[in-house]
């Protein structure tokens, strides 16, 4: 198997981990030179994955040295070169155009809207243009992004014409010379969905609930518990709109990681589809049959094996994305082993190096780390998390301003 590993991803380890408890065979797939390469061989090759034609290239070559049983992308980085390339070889795949959908926030928007899918009313507001007349149009409070970014990194809610073109200047300071998308703020809880894609059927993982409110005027994430507390009826319009938009772009194959919005009891509007699996280290929240992780279904379904254990295992659980608490330098954490002896807390990790500048939303696109907890009910891995969180303290030394920006992070 060829793992596409971006750089900067936090899911190196998770993945790799997975192949091994399989038994498989891996090369590992980045944009830049592993520090290991030299004594890897073909065990690790560079693959430029914002070039999806030279890496297709390379992929192709790596495939005629040592047969490919399967490519696959762990983040959003890599997923269009894995469809790529897993189309010319003959593999498990989702077509190569329905992931450059998910890539692209406007041709998302416009597949959901010709296929009548529940989503915010928006507008596509070209480079330079002004987004006053787009916002106007549908009324405000309206949410403006970019079109090509994940974690909510550049995504800011404005509630009057006077915060429209400052709030346009700043996400474009984000992200440069690219369309920005404006849609229709839509109020209701938040639902993230875990799903898997197998010829084109949808089997749903997990619901995760978002018990902070996420209204604005940056939509930071920061708890996410399964099983959810929502209606039954609300959950069934969850997953057909899920599955709706799957359909919509295309999708046949692989993970799915939707995000969602329950506007009233049974009704679902879609935010967001990715074609990967959840970001960061979200997904070691979850387990299923006997122990078995997100990576090892990901995996065993890329490599056509059996997938018997679909089922969540039964206590509840969740994760809890520890926001960045202002812009600096980290110098000091404390605080760790009172959390870990928190009941129900089941692992604490800081991500965020010691000497790392510290950049928050809506600029940022990274958390400090990850607090994990089970329980017999959400409510009380709710109350583990954020008595955990209460024990964590964070150390943030002003940076100076010519300090470089901190490496990608990995989005949610």
């Amino acid at each position: 198997m060829l793992l596409l590993l971006p750089t900067g991803t936090y899911r190196a380890a998770d993945f790799l981990a997975a192949a091994s408890r399989l038994g498989i065979e891996v090369v590992v797939g980045s944009e830049r030179r592993q520090a290991m390469a030299a004594s890897m061989g073909d065990r690790a090759v560079v693959v430029p994955l914002g070039s999806p034609g030279p890496a297709l290239e390379v992929i192709v070559a790596l495939d005629r040295r040592y047969p490919l049983d399967a490519v696959v992308a762990v983040d959003d980085q890599g997923a269009l070169v894995a469809a790529a390339a897993s189309e010319r070889l003959g593999l498990v795949h989702n077509p190569p155009d329905a992931v450059a959908a998910t890539r692209d926030k406007t041709v998302l928007r416009a597949r959901l809207a010709a296929a009548e899918v529940p989503q915010p009313a928006f507008g596509v507001v070209a480079p330079g243009s002004p987004v006053g007349p787009a916002a106007g149009a549908l009324g405000y409070p309206v949410v403006v992004k970019p079109v090509s970014r994940s974690g909510s990194q550049g995504v800011i809610r404005v509630d009057d014409p006077a915060g429209a073109e400052p709030t346009a200047a700043r996400v474009r300071a984000i992200v440069g010379d690219e369309p920005l998308l404006v849609e229709r703020y839509v109020p209701g809880e938040e639902v993230a969905v875990e799903a898997l894609l197998r010829g084109g059927q949808l089997s749903v993982l997990a619901v995760f609930d978002k018990p902070d409110p996420l209204d604005g005027p940056y939509f930071e994430e920061t708890i996410y518990l399964t099983p959810s507390r929502h209606p039954a009826r609300s959950l069934a319009a969850v997953e057909a709109a899920t599955a709706a938009a799957a359909a919509a772009l295309g999708l046949r194959e692989g993970p799915v990681h939707a995000e969602l919005r329950i506007p009233a009891p049974g009704e679902a509007t879609v935010l967001e589809l990715a074609a990967r699996s959840i970001g960061g280290l979200c997904s070691r929240a979850l387990r299923f049959g006997a122990g078995v992780s997100l990576e090892e279904l990901v995996l065993r379904h890329a490599l056509g094996g059996g997938l018997d254990e679909l089922a969540r295992e039964r206590p509840a659980s969740g994760v809890m994305m520890l926001p960045i608490p202002a812009a600096g330098v980290l110098e000091a954490v404390s605080g760790k082993e009172e959390a870990l002896a928190v009941e129900g807390v089941a692992g604490v990790e800081i991500s965020v190096p010691l000497g790392r500048r510290l950049v928050p939303l809506p600029e940022g696109d990274r958390y400090l780390g990850f607090v994990f907890a089970r329980g017999d009910r959400p409510a009380d891995v709710e109350s583990a998390l954020r008595r955990a969180q209460a024990a964590l303290h964070f150390e943030v030394r002003p940076d100076p301003p010519d300090l470089p920006a901190p490496p990608p992070g990995g989005e949610a």
